[in-house]
């Protein structure tokens, strides 16, 4: 017979039992929870990582648009199909205000951009643009173009190289501004800048024209706000499919153009 001793024994032993067993499983359950919650916790990691990097790679390539700037190309897989740059530096002048208007305007003006692409002949508009173009022929007469960078190639939405700042950020100018001019030009049908314009850049505002231009290589809706100045040669079409066909760097469709574009040397000749 058990005692009432014994029964007690009994009862402490199997109640010490059941209080293994439950710390026996909530141990399991710990460490099966703390194992998921591990396996979690790297892959958020890893994939922080990965955004992070990706984020920052992103970043220094809107950064580099600016500076240097085809959208399914990267750099590295593109050939530049241009050649080295002539030997010089780009002159950092600025005047403060716009030269006087010395042009003939009944005369004929043609602009050349001899460039590490091959050259680009323009047709100027001095009758329909005469502040635009007495401008550029001041420019290009002090080496103001010379050894400068095109920074900007677009190949979505609008087609456009821009060039003409000597800072290569997108933000330089002449330290003066030229009023708008020629902006119902016949050539401009439906807001489109037909290819082969050539037109000023601006800051979005009335008259902030300055030296930075932008060349038309395939049809572009655009409002009509920008200068149209004159008509790329077809030679000069030719060399600037040959720069879109290379692309911009950051594969968006809006950065420095894979091709080194550099201007060699502007020229402004009356004729």
């Amino acid at each position: 017979m058990v005692t009432q001793e014994q029964r007690k024994r009994q009862l402490a032993r199997e109640k010490f039992l059941r209080q293994q067993q439950r710390r026996t499983s909530a141990r399991r359950k710990a460490r099966a929870r703390n194992s998921v919650i591990a396996s979690v916790l790297g892959v958020i990691i890893i994939g922080s990582v990965a955004l992070y990097t990706t984020g920052v790679m992103k970043d220094d390539d809107k950064a580099n648009a600016s500076s240097e700037t085809t959208p399914s190309a990267t750099p590295s897989a593109v050939k530049d199909p241009c050649e080295k740059a002539a030997a010089g530096s780009v002159k950092t002048q600025t005047w403060k205000k716009e030269p006087a208007v010395t042009i003939d305007k009944s005369a004929k003006y043609t602009m050349t951009l001899a460039t590490t692409c091959g050259d680009i002949g323009i047709a100027l508009k001095a009758k329909a643009a005469p502040h635009t173009v007495n401008s550029f022929s001041f420019l290009a007469g002090k080496g103001y173009f010379d050894h400068t960078k095109c920074h900007r190639l677009t190949t979505s939405g609008i087609y456009v190289l821009q060039c003409g700042d000597p800072t290569g950020s997108g933000s330089g100018g002449p330290g003066y501004t030229i009023p708008d001019e020629n902006l119902k030009d016949a050539t401009l049908k439906n807001n489109i800048y037909p290819a082969g314009t050539i037109a000023m850049a601006n800051t979005g505002q009335a008259h902030t024209g300055g030296s930075q231009f932008f060349l038309v290589y395939q049809d572009s809706q655009l409002p009509p706000s920008y200068t149209p100045f004159g008509t790329v040669s077809a030679d000069g079409m030719k060399v600037l499919a040959k720069i879109a066909a290379a692309g911009e760097n950051t594969g968006a469709g809006d950065g420095a153009p894979n091709a080194t574009v550099v201007v060699n040397k502007a020229t402004v000749t009356k004729s």
